[in-house]
């Protein structure tokens, strides 16, 4: 069989040729390939601009926040006595302070007979756990109005000691359990977790065996501190709850924690030790030294993502070149929206109204600098208004309102708010006084319904001291309803003469208490209680009527105060005063920057628009690559018969000079 090769027959260069052809011919893929490297850097480009200004908007998210300028700085003299921070709320008033530590607060803590190991069994049931104030010298409990009644089920396969701590603890009802081996025997103890002689406890056990008071059984973790031992004060005290005690100017203060937040204004004070008899001063300043860092974290913040728009889009005259996205217009717009909300003047009365009011201005290459003696200067004299310059957020003529919020339409201004009806909260009235001696299974339970959610409890058994005392019972019970509680729903529970009143904390008209039923229905509120359900705020913002919902009122229609919301604690009806909305430069570019990353924002929308151009012109080259292998199958078909054409030429030309050459000369005859 014959071996035919390009050129044999005619030695013509057909690789050559075809390669010249095809070379030739791929001069439009080439340039296919530059245009998706040119739009492989755009992405890549584009990669850069959105982490940066990723990075920029949560700056400006972090620096929008009021806390960041409405900082102060507190210590004390002796830092071993007490340490001080500030609240953040902008409430603290520079001073100097005289601060005396009495008494430090702290949680009770009780404990059980000994037991031969932590496997011993004690007993099921139900432990009910509950918090109060004991009067040693009156031997009288009185519940925490604050703190709901929880129950804690020891069922029979976590009956032993430690079957019963790790019950409790798992509970999280405020109460921890630890087992302690003295050497002899070992004991539960258990420790409230908050501080505070209104922290006390209180435990009731509803005992499997029947004896819910003796020492037996579970009965034996019972805890009435009014109780004698053995029956029902079953547990031994190790240490007592009480409250921090101290003098600040001679005034005395009585605390339930040693973490003190309201004693002064805008101030939490954390107590260490005692130092009675020699008081320690307490310096209250603002912190200017935390604005300022502020401020400069913006310009650095500004300064980063103008660099970065700058090294994207400049034009470099010695290279004669420009960056990669110079002309973009989706950067352009970026960089123009960002400089025109900086240069922008802040609205909302504030008397603070530009950054060069501060020492922050624009330099000739667009960057940010900070003059440090005008900052400081600023800080002196408006030290409340920088806050305004930088954030969101509104503030009210009225102490009784406070801004609640506000959308994206909202404008900064000044609002007139108008009050024509208050919020106000459901409740449910007895219709005669209470009977104060609860039997149980005769007059001990209760249904209710409070704010659409129903609830039913049970009363501890036994004659109530006073109405009170039992309206402190009912309150304390349906506080630690699960039902209620895991939506967040409480009640508050008071009496007059007797009568017991039920009282939603919700406002509005989400707000309601209906008493469903129970065997104690009758005796407890009377045959005809009397329910109101609770009413929502109603008024106007900036003249134009507002929507209630609760206590919050909120700006409606197509106007400067859209979105705005108030909440309004009480006061009178009519005319409140105003409240001045302003949106800072941190809060505009944070949610300029938001709209930029967006999923249809400029940068999503540019980046679709090129992972969509690469798509095609990947397309294209897979197609047009398919047409140069035909393209090259055909040159080579009709150069490899050209070659054979040639080569039979040439064995023709071969034969004919062969055969001319045997043909007999003239001479010869």
């Amino acid at each position: 069989m014959a071996i035919n090769a390009a050129g044999a027959g005619s030695n013509l260069d057909v690789n050559g040729l075809v390669s010249q052809l095809m070379a030739a011919e791929r001069a439009p893929l080439a340039l296919l390939q530059k245009r998706e490297s040119d739009y492989q850097a755009k992405l890549s480009a584009y990669g850069t601009l959105k982490g940066a200004l990723s990075a920029f908007q949560t700056a400006m998210q972090g620096l929008a926040d009021p806390a960041k300028y409405q900082a102060i700085s507190a210590s004390a003299a002796d830092s071993s006595l007490l340490t001080a921070t500030g609240n953040g709320d902008g409430k603290a008033v520079p001073g100097n302070y005289s601060v005396e530590v009495q008494q430090l607060a702290q949680q009770q803590k009780i404990r059980s007979e000994g037991f031969a190991s932590t496997s011993s069994v004690i007993g099921s049931g139900t432990l009910t756990i509950q918090y109060g104030t004991y009067d040693n010298v009156l031997n009288t409990f009185t519940l925490n109005d604050a703190k709901p009644a929880q129950t804690i089920t020891i069922d029979p396969s976590r009956n032993t000691l430690s079957g019963v701590r790790d019950a409790i603890n798992a509970a999280n009802v405020g109460v921890s359990a630890t087992i302690v081996n003295d050497g002899a025997s070992n004991k539960l103890v258990l420790t409230a977790k908050d501080t505070g002689a209104a922290n006390s406890l209180k435990i009731t056990v509803s005992d499997d065996d029947g004896g819910n008071l003796d020492a037996a059984g579970l009965s034996s973790l019972a805890f009435d501190p009014t109780a004698g031992a053995g029956s029902g004060k079953n547990l031994t005290q190790v240490q007592a709850a009480q409250d921090a005690k101290l003098k600040i100017d001679g005034i005395d203060i009585v605390k339930s924690s040693n973490t003190i937040t309201d004693a002064i204004e805008g101030t939490t004070l954390n107590l260490l030790k005692t130092n009675a008899g020699s008081p320690t001063t307490l310096n209250v300043s603002q912190d200017t030294a935390a604005v300022k860092t502020a401020v400069e974290t913006f310009v650095k913040s500004y300064n980063s993502i103008n660099q970065t728009l700058s090294n994207l889009t400049a034009y470099n005259p010695g290279a004669k070149k420009g960056a990669i996205l110079q002309g973009d217009s989706a950067a352009f717009s970026i960089q123009r929206g960002i400089r025109a909300a900086l240069t922008a003047m802040i609205g909302g009365g504030n008397s603070l109204t530009s950054l060069s009011q501060i020492g922050v201005t624009l330099q000739k290459d667009g960057s940010l600098a900070v003059d440090a003696a005008k900052l400081q200067a600023s800080m002196d004299a408006k030290f409340e208004q920088i806050s305004k310059l930088f954030t969101i957020g509104g503030t009210s003529t009225d102490s009784l309102i406070t801004y609640g919020g506000a959308t994206d339409k909202t404008m900064a201004g000044n609002y007139a708010v108008t009050v024509t009806q208050l919020a106000t909260r459901g409740s449910l009235s007895g219709s005669q006084a209470a009977e104060l001696t609860i039997t149980a299974g005769v007059n001990d339970q209760l249904n209710f319904n409070v704010d659409g959610v129903a609830a039913s409890i049970t009363l501890a058994g036994g004659t109530y001291a006073s109405a009170d005392a039992l309206a402190a019972e009912v309150q304390s019970k349906l506080n630690g309803f699960s039902g209620l509680a895991t939506e967040g729903i409480s009640v508050s529970v008071s009496q007059s003469s007797g009568v017991l009143s039920i009282v939603s904390a919700r406002y509005g008209s989400a707000s309601s208490v209906v008493l469903t039923g129970g065997n104690g229905a009758g005796n407890l509120l009377g045959a005809s209680p009397a329910g109101v359900p609770g009413m929502d705020v109603a008024g106007s913002i900036n003249g134009v009527s507002a929507t209630g919902s609760g206590q919050m009122l909120t700006a409606t229609g197509r106007g400067t105060a859209e979105g705005l919301r108030v909440a309004i604690h009480g006061g009178v009806l009519g005319t409140r005063g105003t409240v001045e909305f302003s949106r800072g430069y941190a809060e505009q570019l944070s949610k300029i920057a938001e709209e930029f990353l967006a999923t249809e924002g400029a940068i999503a929308s540019r980046v679709d628009g090129l992972n969509a151009s690469i798509k095609d012109i990947d397309r294209r080259q897979e197609d047009f690559s398919r047409r140069l292998e035909m393209v090259e199958a055909r040159y080579r078909a009709q150069f490899s018969a050209l070659d054979a054409m040639l080569g039979s030429l040439t064995q023709t030309s071969q034969f004919l000079q062969q055969q001319l050459a045997a043909l007999p000369t003239l001479n010869e005859k």
